[in-house]
């Protein structure tokens, strides 16, 4: 009898043991191996067939999907006429800033029938990024999702959802985007604005030749689905609406917030935002809306709306619901900045968190356009700007340009002079009224590729002040290699006397991107804990190819774990 009962034991506790190997295998983190293909595929919208550049023959891209917590390695092969690299959005990249992505900053693009693997691990955040080109306009057709899911026997900060559905926004050209920037950056002028907002690449019905491909959403009576919103638009912040429905935000740049709700959302280019929606209309078919912000006087935009549509799936309605119009929703007027405002105030992350409240590096950056007058050696097919100028922007007066020769972050890791310089100022060089009628000797800025240092460890407060210079715009402010807490932003010229007084240091949301508002100001805190070099710019494309970026270069601290990695084998060469 002794023995059966040792037996038993023993059986007993190699089940456990076994149990318990599982439970640690399922929870562990693992590796996910993709292969990206860039390469021209024949892509037909708005009634015409345009050879855009995809990865894999996908318009959008491969969804990526991994656990907090995972490493992906993802080997890009460039089958396609242009340089071309892939940035992974809000990615933390501790330490592996090689991965990052922007070109001529954290590496030297991939030439045409070149390859490079990207490897990084995803380290404490969960919820919705992307990944998406980082050079010249590839990232108008070169996107996708990249979803964190909570590690194994984890779970969201809500009820699990009974569907997950990503919607990304974007912009189609009847053209070829590169050609478009290059004929801007040519002449000088501003490049031709999009012919259609889309939503998971598709225009929706209220374009020509669109109706058959529009995008459905399903939900069924009763549920509550989790919908995932990327705005990957190259040059416009974009309203999202539902018709008859509310929106429940819960999280944003992969982030939990604390949940509100809306009737409205508005995303810069580059923003990413959670919500929730319930199944509690009458079964039908109800319009998604995409329809544009635009916060800048006289400039010329693509006023037109995508849709998608919400499709119960409920008995009453499945059988009868193809042949019903859907219902459409309140469109915001496209020059609504209090519906936006209101909309990015009302974030909150979940609980208090750590803002750092000493300061080490306080620093002041104004954002904005410029004008260049006419080189003397230009013909005047050259200078189509206003008056016979070019279009600029800049950063504290200093309009961004990339190296050709090095990467920045090869550059800084090499110790390779004459490739950057580290005086990018921590104040404008002038002080004005930024946000009132600006001196037309304000318009120019000064050229160079100047980044500002940041020893490791260090506690950053920047003040982001939108500027009146040509005219005052929403600028979506993307920092890689960081999140970033929003503390406050406000209209007008930022006053440390009297808008200290409105900082949030209790719970203020976490983000990779804010929107500065239109003739107004944001202040974002972080900790630079993490080395390297690592562009800060607006990510409104065309603003950064006209030089409104700047880069931090994050020194080493003390030990492997507060240095940045040695560079890959494979690192491109420029």
């Amino acid at each position: 009898m002794e023995a059966l009962r040792n037996v038993t034991r023993a059986i007993a506790l190699s089940l456990f043991m076994l149990l318990m190997a599982s439970s640690v295998s399922l929870a562990d983190p693992q590796t996910h191996y993709h292969e990206f293909v860039l390469q021209a595929t024949p892509v037909k919208r708005l009634c015409s067939t345009q050879n855009a550049i995809t990865v894999n023959g996908m318009f959008p891209g491969p969804t990526v999907e991994v656990n907090n917590g995972d490493t992906l390695v993802v080997k890009v092969i460039n089958k396609c006429q242009y340089n071309a690299t892939i940035h992974w959005h809000g990615i933390r990249q501790m330490r592996t800033g090689w991965a990052d992505g922007p070109e001529f900053v954290t590496q030297c693009p991939i030439r045409p029938g070149d390859s490079y693997t990207y490897r990084f691990t995803v380290q404490g955040q969960e919820g919705t990024l992307w990944w998406h080109a980082h050079s010249s306009w590839l990232r108008a057709t070169v996107y996708g999702a990249l979803i964190i899911h909570p590690k194994e026997g984890s779970s969201y900060p809500f009820s699990t959802p009974k569907r997950e559905t990503t919607l990304i926004l974007g912009e189609w050209w009847n053209a070829n985007p590169i050609d478009v920037i290059r004929q801007a950056i040519q002449t000088g002028a501003a490049p031709n604005n999009s012919d259609a907002y889309t939503i998971n690449s598709q225009p929706g019905d209220l374009y020509n030749c669109s109706s058959q491909d529009t995008v459905v959403v399903p939900i069924d009576s009763g549920e509550t689905n989790l919908i995932r919103v990327i705005n990957a638009a190259l040059n416009q912040e974009l309203f999202l609406t539902v018709a008859n429905h509310k929106l429940t935000v819960v999280g944003a740049d992969a982030s939990y917030v604390k949940p509100f709700t809306t009737n409205v959302l508005m995303l810069g280019p580059g923003q990413t935002t959670d919500v929730l929606i319930t199944g509690d209309q009458p079964p039908s078919r109800y319009y998604i809306a995409g329809s544009p912000y635009q916060s800048a006087q006289n400039a010329p935009f693509d006023n037109t709306t995508t849709t998608a549509i919400l499709e119960y799936k409920s008995a009453p309605c499945s059988a009868k619901c193809q042949s019903i119009k859907p219902v459409m929703p309140p469109i915001p007027v496209v020059n609504d900045t209090n519906t936006a405002m209101t909309f990015t105030q009302s974030f909150r992350s979940p609980r208090k968190v750590e803002v750092p409240t000493q300061i080490d590096d306080n620093l002041f950056i104004t954002v904005g356009l410029g004008l260049n007058k006419c080189p003397p050696n230009f013909p005047s097919s050259r200078c189509q700007g206003p008056n016979g100028t070019r279009f600029t922007s800049s950063m504290n007066n200093v309009s961004f340009v990339l190296p050709s020769n090095f990467s920045l972050l090869q550059a800084h890791h090499q110790s390779i002079p004459g490739v950057f310089t580290k005086d990018f100022p921590a104040n404008p060089p002038v002080q004005f009224d930024y946000t009132g009628n600006v001196s037309r000797s304000l318009f120019q800025p000064v050229t160079g590729t100047k980044v500002y240092k940041l020893k490791f460890g260090s506690r950053v407060q920047i003040v982001l002040q939108d500027t009146n210079i040509v005219t005052s715009e929403n600028h979506p402010i993307h920092l890689h290699g960081y999140d970033f807490y929003i503390i406050a932003e406000g209209f007008g010229n930022f006053d440390p006397k009297k808008d200290t007084a409105k900082f949030n240091l209790v719970d203020p949301p976490l983000r990779n991107t804010a929107a500065v508002p239109v003739n107004g100001w944001s202040v974002i805190r972080f900790v630079a804990d993490n080395p390297g070099v690592w562009l800060m710019h607006c990510h409104l494309d065309v603003h950064i190819s006209w030089g409104l970026a700047t880069a931090f270069l994050v020194e080493n601290g003390i030990g492997t774990m507060e240095t940045i990695e040695e560079p890959p084998p494979d690192l491109p060469v420029c």
